[in-house]
C-alpha cells in the first residue's frame, strides 16, 4: 500500500514541476513600429497626394490595429480620416493591400468579412511589413480614385523600405 501511495505522491509532484516549468516560459518577442517611422510614413504619404492637389487624410496602424499616427490634410473632406482608417486597418486586418481585400469581396460577396467592424472593401490602404511580417498598415482617402490614395502610401513605403529589412 505505501508503494502505491509513493507512485501517486511522485505522479502529482511530476505534474507540478511539469506546471511550474510552463509557467516560466519565454515570452515572445514581436517588431513593433516605432512612432518615428510611422509619423514619416503619415507625412510622406500625405505631402505625395498634396504635391499631386489631392486633400487627403492619411493613418497609420500599428501591429494590433491601433492608430499610430493620423493626418486630416487641410480641405480633405469629413469623411476621408474614417475612410484612411478603416483602409489601414483592413490592409492589416488580412495582411494584404484593402485594394486585394476590394477584388475579394467582388469575387465572393457572401464571405461576409466585409461586415466587419471597421474593415473596407476600398483601395488606398496597404500593409506595412518588416521582412515578411505585417506589423502595420497605411491608409489614404482623398484624392480622386483609390489607385492614386494607393500610389501616395506605396510612396511612403518606399521612402523607408530600408528601415524595413
Amino acid at each position: 500500500m505505501l508503494g502505491k501511495s509513493l507512485t501517486i505522491v511522485s505522479v502529482a509532484l511530476g505534474g507540478v514541476i511539469v506546471l511550474a516549468s510552463s509557467a516560466t516560459a519565454e515570452l515572445s518577442t514581436q517588431k513593433v513600429l516605432s512612432t518615428p517611422t510611422a509619423l514619416a510614413i503619415a507625412q510622406t504619404a500625405y505631402e505625395t497626394c498634396t504635391g499631386q492637389g489631392y486633400k487627403v487624410s492619411v493613418t497609420v496602424v500599428g501591429l494590433e490595429g491601433q492608430i499610430l499616427a493620423a493626418l486630416r490634410g487641410d480641405g480633405a473632406s469629413p469623411h476621408t480620416l474614417e475612410n484612411s482608417q478603416r483602409k489601414a486597418y483592413t490592409a492589416r486586418t488580412f495582411r494584404i493591400p484593402s485594394g486585394e481585400f476590394a477584388q475579394r469581396v467582388k469575387d465572393n460577396p457572401t464571405s461576409g468579412q466585409v461586415n466587419l467592424s471597421g474593415v473596407i472593401a476600398i483601395q488606398g490602404g496597404l500593409p506595412i511589413k518588416l521582412g515578411d511580417a505585417v506589423i502595420g498598415a497605411v491608409g489614404v482617402s482623398g484624392a480622386p480614385g483609390g489607385e492614386k490614395d494607393e500610389a501616395c502610401a506605396k510612396a511612403a513605403l518606399d521612402k523607408i523600405a530600408d528601415q524595413l529589412k
